[in-house]
């Protein structure tokens, strides 16, 4: 299946707490998205892969995703290495995006920084045809690379390249972090209280996307760090 947008994740969530909101209105202009997560968050305080698993499922419903996978590396283990970079690269031949939306290149957990430069790198390697990688029926894939590689924004504040306007979608990107019951607020679960699991981290999350989205004039924005600048072939477009 040909995806317009791939969105990667360290953990799953990642994707949902960052650019869910940009993945929404993408499907809302019918483009197909899909997302890959590197692992199953079995190192997390809260839940377990098979939870996890289960509030990804729903969150890929709720944000109408064309295919999402895990790829099962290991929880703050991974390293942007052969071992880990040729299952990624496969993927990315198998959905063949034009655009790949990666964790934040630097943050407060050290498997985003990883996972972003991991991701770039594969990006890269996955269009270099001497790279053999194979297919679900075992055959050779065709090398793919995408045409734009862009970071969100997670924990650190980093100042964005872009933000794009998901005002009409913070409904839907909300939805997509709630189906995450076991690593969010919620006060019917006895667990352990996380950094992730306070009120006060939901509230941050709400401030944060009307912060960029008050960059540009609108209610609610995602942000974007880029390694080129982006090019525009109508000015007159830009809000």
């Amino acid at each position: 299946m040909k995806l317009d947008i791939l969105a990667l994740g360290a953990h799953p969530d990642d994707v949902e707490m960052s650019c869910s909101g940009t993945l929404a209105a993408a499907v809302a202009a019918g483009k197909k998205v899909g997302v890959v997560d590197f692992t199953r968050g079995e190192l997390g305080t809260r839940g377990t892969p098979a939870t996890r698993s289960a509030e990804a499922a729903e969150a890929s419903r709720i944000l109408q995703l064309s295919a999402r996978e895990n790829l099962g590396l290991p929880d703050g283990f991974f390293r942007n290495d052969r071992e880990h970079q040729l299952p990624l690269i496969a993927a990315i031949r198998r959905y063949q995006p034009d655009v790949v939306l990666c964790n934040a290149i630097h943050d407060r957990h050290p498997d985003h920084g990883r996972a972003a430069q991991l991701a770039s790198d594969a990006c890269f390697l996955a269009g270099l045809r001497m790279i053999e990688t194979l297919d679900a029926a075992g055959q050779p894939q065709a090398s793919w690379r995408p045409r734009n590689v862009y970071h969100y924004i997670q924990d650190r504040a980093i100042a964005p390249a872009f933000v794009v306007d998901i005002t009409a979608h913070w409904a839907t990107k909300w939805a997509s972090i709630q189906a995450y019951g076991t690593q969010f607020f919620n006060p019917d679960l006895d667990a352990p209280q996380t950094y992730l699991s306070s009120q006060e981290f939901g509230k941050f999350m709400e401030a944060r996307a009307r912060e960029y989205g008050h960059m540009i004039g609108v209610e609610f924005g995602e942000g974007f760090t880029v390694h080129r600048p982006v090019g525009v072939r109508e000015v007159t477009e830009l809000l």
